[in-house]
């Protein structure tokens, strides 16, 4: 039986790369992405790996539930979701953001993500053979934040908190859920770190990065495992970068 993966934000950067790797690895790949043409862009870079693009705004309900009718139609189940759709807004000192800001952060890092999350698990939960793995894509930011990004950090700590009660929940459905927290991977959202980025300290600081191989790796290996195991929470990360005493 072909093992069947979702993944969203899989039009560029990191949900790319993992989607790649994903169909390297023999699975049927769903391509959820806002951006028709970029997702066929991933498709066609998986070869004769079995895709299914479905156009998905995660901030729209509506467009999850089409997402997972979609997939249930085209191979009736569900084995693994890179929960991994994200958004940010400008560094913005606390006392200066906006509730445009704040909504717009919240609407994807959270809510979309928990209603991604649990529509995987609902498929996961009722389908036979029952069970599957739930990825969530958190951050280091899920641990320490950078100044002025008090949306995007209160999200990824509220993702960890997801992943954990999804985790328990999900234990008497066969159900696993884990967590990757990236940290500066070379994508098209990390550009401006080559500019240099605020440090606590009030400096700004050019970052390391790292090959956003290196995460679609990491989550092939979460993948990879059998439902009696999991990975709950993996960090990777450019090595160099100031995560490990930030501050």
């Amino acid at each position: 039986m072909t093992r069947t993966a979702l993944v969203t934000g899989a039009s560029g950067g990191i949900g790319r790369a993992s989607a790649l790797a994903l169909a390297r690895d023999g699975f049927a790949v769903a391509l959820a992405g806002r951006r028709r043409e970029q997702l066929e862009e991933t498709a066609s870079m998986a070869g004769s790996a079995t895709t299914l693009v479905v156009p998905t705004d995660v901030s729209d309900p509506a467009a999850i539930e089409a997402l997972y009718a979609a997939i249930a139609k085209a191979w009736g189940r569900l084995d693994v979701l890179f929960n991994n759709a994200g958004g940010n807004v400008p560094s913005t000192n606390f006392g200066d953001l906006t509730d445009e800001q704040w909504d717009s952060v919240v609407a994807v890092n959270f809510s979309g993500v928990f209603r991604v999350a649990r529509g995987a698990f609902r498929m996961m939960r009722d389908q036979t053979p029952q069970g599957g793995r739930i990825i969530n894509n958190g951050s280091i930011s899920a641990h320490a934040p950078r100044p002025g990004s008090a949306p995007y950090t209160a999200t990824k700590h509220g993702v960890s908190g997801l992943t954990k009660t999804i985790s328990l929940d999900g234990r008497k459905f066969n159900i696993a859920c884990g967590q990757i927290d990236v940290g500066n991977a070379a994508t098209d959202m990390t550009a401006r770190m080559a500019r240099g980025v605020p440090q606590a300290n009030g400096t700004t600081n050019v970052e390391p990065t790292m090959d956003v191989e290196n995460v679609a790796k990491s989550i092939a290996l979460m993948a990879s495992l059998p439902l009696d195991a999991n990975i709950l929470t993996l960090t990777v990360m450019a090595t160099p970068m100031p995560f490990v005493g930030r501050g």
